[in-house]
């Protein structure tokens, strides 16, 4: 009987942390003494939302685009997002000299579509609720001669991700429980590894929002399981079905998915803002939420964070959190 090797290892984790080292920022742990007595536990938070191009996505990114051969910089780079790797891949192409196309939901927000523009990158638009983002980047890569890099299924984007988890274990040591925000699954499975490869017993806790539970029925039924095209603020985890190859690490190493609403999304936002003087995105603070609403249950001591990133924009971020 034969086992099939898992897609990506603590080394790879820490081999894309040497890669990125002096080119994405280390980012810093927040923590918050009103925080901990809400929850009940010291938190730790990673704040993704200071990366370059404001949330973790630059990680895989560049880890999975300076891999590439001289060939394959000289024809440029396809990518798939709402937002996040849209500019993630952006802006590692720019760093590697190279080009980026695009492919995003015409409802993407405004803002991460300037952005993404605004690194140079070319955009192709599709509608996210009839047409699959997939086939269309894939066309577009062999018709142009691109090399497409997914924004989660992809082992060296999954052990890019993972080196943000990696950074807060080297900063604050064993944490009882590691929480993240969970779309594709890439950012949970590359923390996974690192994290259950450095402490066995740490418990690794996904979180997601309620219309777009895809990762918890499908780890309940031990299969893929797809949803309707989620309608949620919280765009970055607007997906509905998980990853293959992300489903195979988090099926194995994630211990719960939990679900949070829009309206704990929102208020999340609003605490972040007001008392932790940061601003998150409306799915960078779905692990805020889950904390704050209780949805965790009995936490350990201390638990890390993850929180994604920050790309929102005023008016989208005041429109979200200005009702009560």
């Amino acid at each position: 009987m034969t086992t099939t090797p898992p897609p990506i290892t603590p080394d790879d984790v820490r081999d894309a942390a040497a890669r990125l080292q002096g080119v994405a920022h280390r980012t810093p742990v927040l923590h918050s003494r009103t925080l901990d007595a809400l929850v009940g536990a010291e938190t730790l938070l990673k704040c993704e939302n200071f990366q370059r191009v404001g949330a973790f996505k630059f990680r895989g990114a560049y880890n999975a685009a300076s891999r590439l051969t001289p060939d394959q910089l000289a024809r440029g780079i396809a990518a798939y997002s709402s937002g996040n790797h849209a500019q993630a891949v952006a802006l590692a192409a720019r760093e590697l000299g190279t080009t980026a196309v695009i492919v995003m939901p015409e409802d993407a927000p405004r803002s991460k579509r300037e952005a993404t523009e605004a690194y140079g990158a070319e955009i192709v638009t599709y509608d996210r609720y009839t047409g699959d983002r997939v086939a269309v980047a894939e066309a577009l890569a062999a018709e142009r001669g691109l090399t497409l890099i997914p924004p989660y299924e992809h082992p060296h984007v999954m052990a890019g991700q993972g080196t943000a988890a990696l950074e807060l274990l080297e900063e604050v040591g064993e944490v009882g429980a590691l929480v993240a925000p969970v779309g594709g699954g890439g950012l949970i499975a590359g923390s996974a590894t690192i994290a259950k490869g450095q402490y066995e017993q740490i418990r690794v806790v996904g979180v997601e929002p309620e219309a777009g539970d895809d990762t918890k029925r499908s780890l309940e039924a031990g299969r893929r399981v797809s949803v309707p095209v989620p309608r949620t603020i919280a765009d970055g985890q607007a997906l509905h079905t998980p990853g293959e190859l992300t489903f195979s690490v988090n099926r194995r190493l994630v211990d719960a998915i939990v679900l949070v609403s829009d309206d704990e999304i929102r208020a999340a936002m609003r605490f972040a803002f007001e008392r932790l003087k940061i601003v998150v995105e409306p799915s960078g603070a779905t692990p805020l939420a889950a904390l704050l609403s209780g949805r965790l249950g009995d936490l350990p001591r201390r638990v890390g964070v993850i929180v994604s990133g920050g790309n929102i924009d005023a008016d989208r971020f005041a429109h979200l959190c200005g009702g009560r």
